[in-house]
């Protein structure tokens, strides 16, 4: 059976993800899950950019507002949300849509977590070889020989994830099929397994750097007028928060409360809030550099949507 297809629009914050996101929601049969760590709380909407109640009524984000900021979420936490609301999307025979710009919860959804052995160089080497002289398609049939669910689950281009996977066989005489297997009948907190979906991967961000720059601070700028230190305020005297908690480590809110109890300046808090962004989107970009199967679109594209539309279409 072919495994259902899943589409991941990710890319650096203020790149233009949710945009491109609600334009696909409406010309295909999708439904948007969140992929944001910041996006999951409550009350967290002005600094998280979170969308408007008017654009998320045209088009319902799943995962958002599910708790509150008091409260702690972890990686395990979504990829088990992320897949219930996956499944249940697929067996309506809809697609889901993620979208965000969390990396590690779209690492684990598409990659999971297992407790495996550690690389062998001398194995990794000869499949390297192996595919140098063959090519990858034929390192993917020796998979399909050995673990056939695995190789449904990879594409004959993803050479490094197929690497990895005859490469545990090869060392252990074990199958990834088979660690997974092991790993839920025996439960191990640190290992989840991969969402048995085909992703479409998409990354949306400006070719130039200088201009992702730019829009990062001009919302910042309107997150400011818009009431954002207003609603630091509100958590900051609830006396219920501080900034040992994940929810205030979020981008923009650690230098908002650090304005507030006199730590910095009003300027002060505006450039920190604006390099602490830059540096997220910088260490985004730096997980999409090394993304397989990743297909690159430009926000300022006046025909993004007829791009991305094409790249779905032809992975169909």
């Amino acid at each position: 059976m072919r495994l259902p297809k899943a589409i991941c629009l990710m890319g650096p914050t203020a790149a233009g993800k949710t945009d491109l996101a609600v334009a696909l929601s409406e010309s295909l049969p999708c439904e948007i899950i969140s992929v944001d760590s910041a996006l999951i709380y409550r009350g967290m909407d002005i600094g998280t950019a979170k969308p408007e109640k008017e654009l998320l009524d045209r088009a319902p984000h799943r995962l958002i507002d599910i708790i509150d900021p008091s409260e702690s979420y972890s990686v395990a936490q979504f990829h088990e949300d992320a897949l219930r609301e996956m499944n249940e999307i697929s067996a309506r025979g809809r697609i889901p849509l993620l979208v965000g710009g969390t990396m590690m919860y779209y690492k684990v959804l598409q990659n999971g977590i297992a407790s495996l052995p550690c690389a062998d160089e001398r194995v990794r080497a000869v499949i390297s070889a192996d595919a140098e002289s063959h090519g990858w398609p034929y390192i993917h049939q020796q998979l399909a020989e050995v673990d056939p669910e695995s190789a449904a689950r990879l594409k004959p281009t993803d050479s490094q994830r197929l690497q990895r996977a005859l490469e545990v066989y090869r060392v252990t005489g074990k199958t990834l099929t088979q660690f997974w297997a092991e790993q839920q009948s025996q439960p191990d907190s640190n290992s989840l397994a991969p969402a048995p979906y085909e992703f479409i991967n998409l990354s949306i961000a400006p070719g130039d750097r200088s201009v992702l720059h730019q829009r990062i601070a001009q919302r910042f700028d309107i997150m400011l007028k818009g009431g954002f230190i207003e609603e630091v305020e509100q958590f900051y005297q609830s006396g219920e928060l501080s900034l040992d908690m994940p929810s205030m480590r979020c981008v923009g809110y650690r230098q908002v409360w650090e304005y507030l109890d006199g730590s910095l300046t009003k300027d002060d808090m505006r450039e920190r809030g604006i390099i602490a962004t830059r540096q997220l989107a910088k260490r985004q970009l730096t997980w999409l550099r090394s993304w397989p199967n990743l297909s690159q679109l430009e926000t300022n594209d006046t025909k993004v949507l007829d791009k991305a539309l094409e790249i779905i279409e032809n992975a169909s």
